[in-house]
């Protein structure tokens, strides 16, 4: 399908909340699955049965009987932290040059008040820097080496080589095998490491162009840009897609006031080409959270229905999409649908003597 069904798969760990009510899209089809309310209420996308545990902690009553937001942050870090199925924190999922970058997102859904960052490098505290946005400036999102800049200025802990001997190891048995698959298309060479030029466009006239101007335009600034090193290097298209090689955390809270926030937290694509940034960091995209709305719930659906209606919207347009939603009520009632697989995710409340996590079949 192109363009339109890589897209869809790339939905993979989605998070839209809207919430007085909260829908959750992790990407998953035809399924559905609902579980009774009581609030508090923690909701992760997958068996992150740990980072609920500590959002738990936080806004159980018998607890701390804090803020959803300050649930939100612990529950994230603690799954930042735990490297969850080596596409949250640190450590995981390279890009193409083997770096580890983390995107984020916090939403508060009484104020509305957000903050993001994406491409973040050399911080490990994704959900911390995101937060710090929010609370720290008038800005939604804040990306790539300026974010860390920002990070660090804040009183988070960097520079810090975000890999590890896992994701290195990775990287390079990847390269090894011609740096396929990928995430490129419509480039000569095909099934090699570059470098790469459009089909149709000379490699070196192309370069010769491109080089001629920058040096009449631009002087010194973008030397070294066009040096072998800097280069593009070709791929054809990633062809697999699944939790463990593109996913994210996605948590909801309702607190015992019933205010609701939202929260990703991810380490993107594996092998994505540098720069890249997904859904995770984007506010109604990855998440959304909002104290009065949602739009299938406020019309009167019930979560499975609204679940189900999200999904199929997708499906519609791309039946071959991988994806799945959660969602939830102000009841404290939770509901989730995929579409293409068996999705996961993940529930405590105060009936519950521990983390429950409930399956959804397509």
């Amino acid at each position: 399908m192109g363009r339109p069904r890589c897209y869809a798969q790339l939905l993979l760990g989605l998070l839209l909340l809207r919430l007085s009510w909260c829908l959750v899209v992790a990407d998953d089809g035809g399924g559905a699955e609902e579980g009774g309310g009581v609030f508090p209420v923690v909701v992760s996308t997958w068996p992150f049965r740990e980072a609920v545990r500590v959002a738990w902690e936080v806004v159980s009553p018998s607890g701390a009987g804090g803020s959803a937001v300050d649930a939100v942050v612990a529950g994230c870090s603690a799954c930042e932290m735990l490297r969850c199925d080596g596409t949250v924190g640190p450590g995981g999922s390279p890009d193409e040059n083997g770096e580890t970058t983390l995107d984020a997102l916090i939403m508060n859904g009484t104020t509305m008040e957000i903050g993001a960052v994406a491409a973040m490098r050399y911080v490990k505290d994704g959900i911390k820097a995101a937060k710090l946005v929010m609370d720290h400036t008038e800005h939604t999102l804040l990306v790539g080496e300026k974010a860390t800049s920002f990070a660090i200025s804040m009183g988070l802990a960097g520079p810090a080589d975000l890999s590890s001997p896992e994701s290195i190891e990775k990287w390079t048995i990847w390269r090894q095998n011609q740096c396929q698959p990928n995430f490129w298309k419509n480039v000569i060479p095909v099934g090699s490491c570059g470098p790469y030029h459009p089909i149709g466009v000379p490699s070196e006239e192309s370069k010769g162009s491109v080089k001629h101007v920058l040096e009449q335009t631009q002087g010194g600034i973008c030397q070294g840009l066009l040096e072998p090193n800097n280069l593009l290097e070709p791929m054809n298209s990633l062809k697999s897609v699944d939790r463990h090689n593109h996913d994210t955390i996605s948590m909801a809270v309702i607190d015992k006031m019933g205010h609701v926030a939202v929260g990703t937290s991810t380490n993107g694509a594996t092998f994505k080409i540098p720069g890249r940034v997904g859904d995770g960091p984007i506010p109604g995209s990855s998440a959304y959270a909002d104290d009065e709305v949602v739009e299938s719930m406020r019309r009167g659906m019930e979560p499975r229905d609204a679940a189900m209606d999200a999904i199929l919207r997708i499906a519609r347009k791309y039946p071959e999409f991988v994806g799945a939603v959660f969602a939830i009520n102000k009841k404290g009632v939770h509901a989730g649908a995929c579409n293409g697989w068996t999705f996961q995710y993940s529930v405590r409340n105060s009936s519950m003597q521990d983390v429950e996590v409930i399956t959804v079949a397509p």
